[in-house]
C-alpha cells in the first residue's frame, strides 16, 4: 500500500470524528474505571500496554475474558455502572488531543465539513462538547442513541450519515479502534486510525487502514 495508505484517500471532503482516544484525550480516565471494575470483581488491575492489546467489541464477551467467567445481567449492569462512575469522575482531568481545536479550524480552512461520532451516550457527549466550546465546528454532533447486539459503530455511523445526507465516498472516519475501520468500511466510506487511543499501532495497522499518530496527522 504505497504512501502507508494514503494514496487511497482521494475525494475526501467530509470527516468523521470519533471524540474517544481521539479528540479527547481520556486514556488514563478509562483505565483509571478499568481498575475499578477489575478491583471489584476480585481481578488484578491492568496497565495500558496491556488494554490496547486485549480491546475489542462486543464489550461483554470482552470483560468476560478479562474477568474469567460468564457475567449475568445483574453484573453486566452492575460493572457497566461502577465503569461508568469512575469515568465522569475523571472526565474534568481529560483535557483534548494535541493539536485540538487548530486541526478542526484547519479542515475548515480547507473547505472541508466534518461532524463527530461517538458510542459514548448522546446526553453525555453533548454536553462534554459544549463544555470545551466545540460544538460549532460540527455540523452534527450523535452519542449512542441505539444498542446494537455487537456493539460496533457501523450502524451508527449509516445513520450520521444519512441524517447529514452525505455520499459515504467522500467520507473519512478518523477513529481509535479497529471497529472504526470497520465500520467505515461498511458504511462505504474511507478511515483513517489514531494510534494515541485504545489499540496498539500493530493492531491498528492489520486493518489495512492507513495508521497515524495523532489527530494533526490525519488532517495533514
Amino acid at each position: 500500500m504505497g504512501d502507508n495508505g494514503f494514496t487511497r484517500l482521494n475525494g475526501v471532503k467530509h470527516i468523521v470524528w470519533d471524540w474517544n482516544g481521539t479528540l479527547l484525550d481520556d486514556n488514563h480516565a478509562n483505565m483509571a474505571a478499568l481498575n475499578r471494575v477489575c478491583a471489584e470483581f476480585g481481578r488484578e488491575p491492568v496497565e495500558l500496554d496491556f488494554w490496547r492489546t486485549f480491546f475489542r467489541r462486543p464489550l461483554l464477551s470482552c470483560y468476560e475474558e478479562l474477568l474469567g467467567r460468564r457475567l449475568t445481567e445483574q453484573e453486566w449492569a452492575v460493572l457497566n455502572r461502577l465503569y461508568d462512575e469512575s469515568y465522569t469522575a475523571m472526565l474534568p482531568s481529560c483535557g483534548l488531543a494535541e493539536g485540538v481545536p487548530d486541526i478542526l479550524l484547519d479542515w475548515h480552512s480547507l473547505g472541508g465539513s466534518q461532524s463527530l461520532l461517538s458510542m459514548a451516550a448522546h446526553d453525555q457527549l453533548v454536553g462534554l462538547v459544549s463544555e470545551r466550546a466545540l460544538g460549532a465546528h460540527f455540523a452534527r454532533v450523535d452519542g449512542r442513541r441505539f444498542d446494537t447486539p455487537d456493539g460496533s459503530k457501523a450502524r451508527h455511523l449509516a445513520a450520521h450519515l444519512d441524517e447529514l445526507d452525505i455520499d459515504p465516498a467522500t467520507v473519512a472516519l478518523v477513529g481509535d479502534i479497529d471497529d472504526d475501520g470497520r465500520a467505515a468500511a461498511e458504511a462505504g466510506a474511507q478511515a483513517v486510525l489514531v494510534a494515541s487511543g485504545m489499540m496498539s499501532r500493530e493492531r491498528l495497522e492489520a486493518t489495512g487502514h492507513p495508521v497515524v499518530d495523532t489527530p494533526s496527522q490525519a488532517v495533514a
